[in-house]
C-alpha cells in the first residue's frame, strides 16, 4: 500500500466539506431561519494562501447558507457549492470542469454523505472527530478536529511538500501580506 504522503505528490486541487470539517460542526440558528457557524482562522489562512498559490479550491456542501457563501468567497474560493443532494454528481462535474484527475485532489470530509467522493480521489483526508465510516476510509486521520486546524494541516503538508508553503527568510512573502 501506497503511504499517503507519496500520494500528495500528484495532489493540485481540494475538496472540502463545510459543518464538521471546516466548522467543529455546531450550527446556531437565528429566529429568522438563517445560520450560522464558527470556522476557524488558520484554516482560513491556509485556504486563501493556496489559492494565491494556484491551487484549486472547492467546497462540497449539503448544507446552505449565505455565511457559507460569503465565508468562501472572502478567502478566495470561487468554486462553492452548497444545497448538494448528491455531492458524488457535483464531484464528477467539478473534476471535468477544471480538468483534474482523481489523483490529483485531496477530499475531506467528516461523515456519510462525503463517502462517495472520498472514494474517487487521490488523497481521502478527515479531522480526528470524523464518524466512523470515514474514518476507516481515509488514507490520512488530522490529528485536529473539525473546525480547528484540519484544513490548515492537510493544505500545509501538500504546500511544504511542493516547497510552496512559507519561507520565513522571504521578508517579501505574500503571505505576510494577508
Amino acid at each position: 500500500m501506497i503511504n499517503y504522503k507519496e500520494k500528495l505528490h500528484d495532489i493540485r486541487a481540494f475538496v472540502f466539506d463545510f459543518d464538521g470539517v471546516m466548522t467543529n460542526g455546531d450550527v446556531w440558528t437565528y429566529g429568522d431561519g438563517e445560520t450560522v457557524r464558527c470556522g476557524n482562522i488558520k484554516d482560513g489562512f491556509a485556504i486563501q494562501y493556496a489559492v494565491k498559490r494556484g491551487y484549486t479550491i472547492a467546497l462540497i456542501s449539503g448544507a446552505t447558507s449565505m455565511s457559507i457563501n460569503n465565508r468562501m468567497k472572502a478567502l478566495g474560493v470561487e468554486q462553492c457549492y452548497t444545497g448538494c443532494a448528491n455531492k458524488m454528481e457535483r464531484y464528477t462535474q467539478f473534476l471535468a470542469e477544471n480538468g483534474l484527475e482523481e489523483k490529483q485532489v485531496v477530499c475531506m470530509g467528516d461523515d456519510i454523505p462525503d463517502y462517495g467522493i472520498m472514494t474517487h480521489c487521490g488523497v481521502a483526508a478527515c479531522p480526528a472527530d470524523a464518524a466512523i465510516e470515514i474514518k476507516e476510509i481515509s488514507d490520512y486521520v488530522s490529528p485536529y478536529e473539525g473546525g480547528k486546524g484540519c484544513v490548515r494541516d492537510i493544505i500545509e503538508q501538500v504546500l511544504r511538500l511542493h516547497g510552496e508553503w512559507f519561507d520565513p527568510k522571504d521578508s517579501q512573502h505574500e503571505a505576510l501580506k494577508w
